[in-house]
């Protein structure tokens, strides 16, 4: 299960959200982007996305205003294993109507692209800086949110409708235990199942007590956890409250945090440690027996959380302009590198693979080692390749010249296996094959093979 946040969302006014992201995005397979375009933060007109980026790239930004972004976003889900995304929904959206009505079309965009990949959703509420949450959330699920639940891709738990409330007893956030309770009950009068988003260690924090005993499920904030704090203890006494308690329990994982272009105190406040930072965390929750996982986040880019493709390197980022690169602490990884550390962290979780202290993800993915070509007859050749451990899929290229330049002509394939049909009589044909999914964490091409069609 993955936070989807939504970033650089391009409203009806024409002004851009979100804007000031810590890392950034890998365009190569979006199909509609944006550029030249100004946008407004903090009620003051910033610089459009302008200029190249290190490779010569011209910038271009996202927007999911857009419904092809967000299928492709549930379609990264899809591939990647992820089972639901929770649709994340502010007070701040309430305070201009263009926000609001942004926000609406959104949400709408990600159930259509729910029901197109076959992912679940739920409604997750951010109470922070909401103080008219008591009133605003009752109203908004009546009114609009609750009409969601009618999609078959709506999240449901023992037969209910899934909603979070986020920030209950979080340091900083509005409200107190009855107002609290007040929202957790009514949301359960009205049929759901209660996710109550709270501290990490929920479980010694009396003074809220009351509200996180009314949860049907408890979530423990974890982002801002360091590389030296113990998972496994913290872990095991919210789980053990929530069992003593009857209240289901998921934990909350994240690969690492910085926000230096918010408020430029200090660069990769958190460092992601190339996996191992957001593993140790898949670690404790499997050797605790904690069956569901809370991913912080699909998307967000402004403090550094998202498993989204971003940026490898500096030739990937704006030039002249700091953005935290996956490189950043020395080892290269590829654009959907967390994306696949989470497929293998969801398979550990779910007991599809054995339980690992490390992990199991290439940095980078392999070509095959071996590929074999079989004629089949006058026009078709087959080629098998060698599995490759962690391949997400496989793409065969082909030439009628040795060493190419070669032309994808199959992509995306799940099985090392391609026959190319539609060749011409007695032609040699060369083919190499890579793994992964093109632009976006491809590996380099396999050594070359060639076969020559029957007569």
């Amino acid at each position: 299960m993955v936070g989807f946040r939504r970033p650089a969302t391009a409203a009806p006014s024409t002004r851009w959200q979100h804007t000031n992201l810590e890392c950034w995005p890998d365009m190569r397979q979006y199909t509609k982007t944006y550029g030249s375009v100004r946008f407004n933060q903090d009620s003051i007109f910033e610089p459009p996305f302008t200029g190249t980026l290190g490779n010569g790239q011209p910038v271009t930004m996202f927007s999911d205003w857009d419904q092809s972004s967000v299928n492709l976003h549930f379609l990264w889900m899809q591939q990647y294993g992820v089972d639901c995304a929770a649709l994340q929904r502010f007070g701040s959206h309430f305070s201009d109507p263009r926000v609001l009505t942004s926000s609406d079309n959104i949400i709408a965009h990600a159930r259509s692209a729910a029901e197109t990949y076959s992912r679940k959703f739920y409604i997750m509420y951010d109470i922070s800086g909401w103080t008219n949450f008591q009133t605003e959330l009752k109203s908004d699920w009546t009114t609009y949110m609750s009409t969601h639940t009618s999609s078959a891709a709506y999240a449901k738990q023992n037969g209910k409708p899934v909603v979070c409330i986020w920030g209950i007893g979080v340091s900083g956030r509005p409200g107190n235990p009855t107002t609290w309770i007040d929202v957790i009950n009514w949301f359960q009068s009205q049929g759901c199942y209660v996710i109550v988003g709270g501290p990490g260690n929920f479980a010694t924090d009396a003074t809220n007590r009351s509200a996180y005993l009314q949860a049907n499920m408890l979530m423990g904030w974890r982002v801002g956890a360091s590389p030296t704090t113990d998972f496994v203890k913290n872990d095991s006494t919210d789980r053990n409250f929530c069992n003593s308690n009857g209240i289901d329990y998921q934990v909350d994982v994240y690969p690492g945090t910085s926000f230096f272009n918010t408020n430029t105190t200090k660069k990769n406040i958190i460092p992601r440690q190339h996996g191992d930072f957001m593993w140790t965390q898949y670690a404790a929750a499997r050797s605790t027996s904690i069956p569901s996982v809370y991913i912080s986040m699909f998307d967000e880019m402004n403090e550094a959380t998202g498993i989204l493709p971003c940026a490898e390197d500096s030739s990937m980022i704006p030039t002249g302009q700091y953005f935290l690169t996956l490189d950043y602490d020395g080892t290269h990884v590829s654009a959907d590198f967390y994306l696949r550390l989470t497929t293998d962290g969801g398979k550990m979780i779910k007991g599809q693979i054995a339980y690992t202290p490390t992990h199991p993800t290439p940095h980078v993915l392999t070509p095959p080692t071996s590929l074999t070509p079989h004629v089949l007859s006058s026009t078709s050749i087959q080629v098998n390749v060698s599995a490759v451990t962690d391949a997400p899929c496989y793409n065969f290229k082909r030439s009628t010249t040795h060493g190419g330049p070669y032309t994808t002509v199959a992509s995306g394939l799940p099985n090392p296996t391609f026959t190319d049909t539609g060749l011409s009589p007695g032609t040699t044909y060369y083919y190499v094959c890579t793994t992964g999914r093109i632009n976006a964490g491809e590996s380099i091409i396999s050594r070359e093979v060639s076969g020559t069609t029957n007569p």
